[in-house]
C-alpha cells in the first residue's frame, strides 16, 4: 500500500526565510528540511566542521607525519565499493601529494570477503611489503586483522565510518566519527570523507614540521570531485557537513577541474559534466564503479580514479561502463527469479522478505534486495552460494528498522546462525550456513513483527504539496538546482492534480504520459512503470529540464500516481 503525505513546515519560519531573501517555495521546501537560517546554505570551505573536531584525527596525523619522515611503506586497504574506491584514490593521491611512499590493496571480495582480515595481512606482507597499513571505510571491525599485522610488525592506522562492534581493533590510531567519545557534530561523513580529514590534518601537522609555507602546501581541494562521488554513492546523509563536500566537488566536475578518470565515466554514460547533479554521481558514475567491485576486480576502478593518462582513463572507462552492462544483465535475470519465487508467498503478510537461489551471483544480490525494498517496501535481505555449504547475504531496510541492530539480535538470541555480520541501520550483510537459512529467516521474522507496525509498512511518498502553475517553469529548476539535494535532504517532490491527455510504453519498461494542469500542458514519464493511469490522477513528481534535440523543456519525472 502507497499513500501521498505532505512533509510538515513552520509557515511562520518559511516566511521569515523569505524575508532573507528567498524564493517563498524553496524557503518552504528548506525549512520542511530543518533549515531555518540561510547561512546554513553556506556551501564554503570554511563552512566545514574543523578536523580537530574528529577524535584521534591529531594522533593520525602525528603518527603518518612520523612515517614519512621515516621514509617508511605505507599501505591503503580498501574496501570494494565506490565510497572505499574514491577513499582509496583520495589517500593515495593526497598522500603522496605529501611526499609519502605509499601503495594499495584492495581485496578481491569473493576470495577474501570484506574488511582487513588476517588473510588480507598475509596478502599485503608477500606482494607489499608495507611498514604501516592504513584502512579506508573498513578497519572498525577488524579486530583479528589488526592483531595479525601487529604480530608482524606492522602497525595499522584505521579510517571508516561504520559502527563499531563490541569490540575496537588495537590499532595505532583509528579515525571514526562513530567511535565511542568521538564528539564530532557529524555521524554522517562516508568512508572518503573520513580520510579527506585525516588529510587534512596531516597537511596541517606537516606545515607546523616546515615541510612546506601555506603558500605553497598541497591543494587538497583538487581532491574534492572524488569526496563528492564517494560521499554521494555511499548513499549517507547529506546534512550541511556532507552538502558543503559535495557542492564543492560537483563544481570541481562542473567546471571542468575533475580527474581524468570520473570525466571519462561521465563521457562514456553519455553525460556532460557541465551541468552535473548530485543524483548523477549516485545514478550514472557509482554504478559503473560499482560494477568493477561487484563482477570483477575493484583495482580496476581505483585505476581509473588514480590515472592522469586520458587515453588510459577511457579506456579503463570503456571497462567498466561494459562490465555495468553485464551487471544489469544479472540483475535482471535475479529480480525475474525473485519476482517467480514471490509468486508462492504474499510479501504483505510478512514483515521482512528473506530470498535464496542458488544461481544467484554474490555482487550483485545487494542490488537486487534493493529493488525488492523498493518494491515492497519491506526489510529485505538476499543471498547467494559462496562456497563451502555457506551463503552470504546483502540487506536494505526500511525507516524504523536498524538493520544491523535487527542482525545484532538475531545472532544474540541464536548463537550458532549467523558467521559473521556487519553494516548499519539500512545495509547490512552477513554469511551464514545454507542449512540455517529457513531458520534463519524464521528469526529475523520474528524480529521484524516485534520491531515493526502496520504503518511502518506502509509506504509513505513524502512530497512537498502542491506547486503553482507560475512555477511550472525552467528558471524555477535552476533555482532548485542551486541546491545540494540527496539522502536524508530529499529532493523536492510535488503533488497535484492532472489530467492525462496521452500515455504509451516506452522501450517495454517506461510510461510516458502528455498531462494537463490548469490550461497547461506537460511531457512526464514514470520510470520502470507500466501500469496505464486513468484519466484524472493525483501525482507525486520532481520537475526535470529535459534537453532533447537542441530544446529544453520542462519534463515532471513522476514518483506516484493514483486516481483522484
Amino acid at each position: 500500500m502507497t499513500r501521498l503525505a505532505v512533509r510538515p513546515y513552520s509557515a511562520r519560519q518559511a516566511a521569515m526565510l523569505s524575508q532573507q531573501g528567498l524564493h517563498p517555495v524553496l524557503a518552504r521546501l528548506l525549512v520542511a528540511r530543518g533549515l531555518n537560517d540561510v547561512k546554513e546554505l553556506s556551501t564554503g570551505l570554511d563552512a566545514l566542521i574543523p578536523p580537530q573536531a574528529l577524535l584521534q584525527v591529531g594522533d593520525a596525523a602525528m603518527f603518518l607525519a612520523d612515517a614519512i619522515e621515516a621514509e617508511q611503506k605505507l599501505l591503503v586497504v580498501a574496501d570494494y565499493d565506490c565510497d572505499g574506491a574514491t577513499a582509496c584514490a583520495v589517500a593515495v593521491r593526497g598522500l603522496r601529494s605529501m611526499g609519502a611512499q605509499v601503495d594499495y590493496l584492495v581485496p578481491n571480495r569473493f576470495e577474501y570477503g570484506y574488511g582487513l582480515t588476517p588473510e588480507i595481512v598475509a596478502l599485503a606482507v608477500e606482494t607489499k611489503s608495507p611498514d604501516i597499513i592504513i584502512t579506508v571505510d573498513n578497519g572498525i571491525a577488524s579486530v583479528e586483522g589488526v592483531a595479525a599485522a601487529q604480530e608482524l610488525g606492522i602497525e595499522v592506522v584505521v579510517t571508516d565510518h561504520h559502527l563499531p562492534g563490541d569490540h575496537l581493533p588495537a590499532a595505532a590510531v583509528i579515525v571514526n566519527p562513530n567511535q565511542p567519545h568521538c564528539n564530532f557534530p557529524s555521524k554522517n561523513l562516508a568512508g572518503v570523507g573520513v580520510m579527506f580529514y585525516v588529510l587534512m590534518a596531516l597537511r596541517a601537522e606537516l606545515r607546523l614540521r616546515g615541510h612546506f609555507e601555506a603558500q605553497n602546501q598541497p591543494r587538497l581541494d583538487k581532491l574534492l570531485d572524488l569526496v563528492a562521488l564517494g560521499t554521494v554513492a555511499d548513499v549517507v546523509k547529506l546534512d550541511a557537513n556532507n552538502r558543503v563536500l559535495v557542492a564543492q566537488g560537483l563544481q570541481r566536475i562542473r567546471t571542468g577541474h575533475a580527474c581524468a578518470g570520473i570525466n571519462a565515466l561521465f563521457r562514456v554514460a553519455g553525460k556532460e559534466t557541465r551541468q552535473v547533479k548530485a543524483i548523477d554521481l549516485g545514478f550514472t558514475v557509482g554504478p559503473r564503479l560499482n560494477a568493477a567491485g561487484r563482477l570483477a576486480d575493484m583495482s580496476l576502478g581505483i585505476e581509473c580514479l588514480l590515472t592522469d593518462d586520458l587515453g588510459r582513463a577511457a579506456e579503463i572507462a570503456s571497462q567498466l561502463d561494459n562490465i555495468n552492462r553485464e551487471r544489469r544483465a544479472i540483475e535482471n535475470d535475479m529480480q525475474e527469479a525473485a519476482m517467480q519465487t514471490l509468486e508462492n508467498i504474499n510479501p504483505q503478510s510478512s514483515a521482512t522478505l528473506c530470498l535464496f537461489n542458488d544461481q544467484w551471483h554474490q555482487g550483485v544480490i545487494g542490488i537486487v534486495a534493493s529493488r525488492l525494498k523498493e518494491k515492497y517496501f519491506r526489510p529485505t535481505i538476499t543471498f547467494a552460494p559462496a562456497g563451502n555449504g555457506m551463503i552470504k547475504g546483502s540487506g536494505r531496510s526500511i525507516p524504523g528498522f536498524h538493520l544491523r541492530d535487527a542482525l545484532d539480535l538475531v545472532s544474540k538470541r541464536a548463537p550458532h546462525l549467523i558467521d559473521k555480520f556487519g553494516g548499519h541501520a539500512m545495509a547490512a550483510g552477513l554469511s551464514l550456513q545454507e542449512k540455517d537459512f529457513e531458520e534463519f529467516l524464521s528469526n529475523f521474522e520474528q524480529v521484524g513483527k516485534e520491531w515493526l507496525t502496520s504503518s511502518q509498512l506502509e509506504h509513505v511518498v513524502e512530497t512537498d504539496g502542491e506547486l503553482e502553475i507560475s512555477d511550472f517553469n525552467l528558471d524555477f529548476i535552476s533555482l532548485l538546482e542551486t541546491q545540494v539535494w540527496g539522502q536524508g535532504f530529499a529532493p523536492p517532490v510535488f503533488n497535484d492534480q492532472f489530467q492525462v491527455l496521452n500515455q504509451k510504453i516506452l522501450k517495454e519498461k517506461h510510461l510516458k504520459l502528455f498531462l494537463e494542469k490548469d490550461g497547461q500542458q506537460f511531457d512526464a514519464i514514470w520510470f520502470n512503470h507500466t501500469d496505464g493511469l486513468p484519466k484524472l490522477i493525483r501525482a507525486a513528481y520532481r520537475l526535470d529540464a529535459n534537453e532533447y534535440n537542441g530544446r529544453t523543456k520542462v519534463q515532471l519525472l513522476l514518483e506516484h500516481a493514483e486516481a483522484v
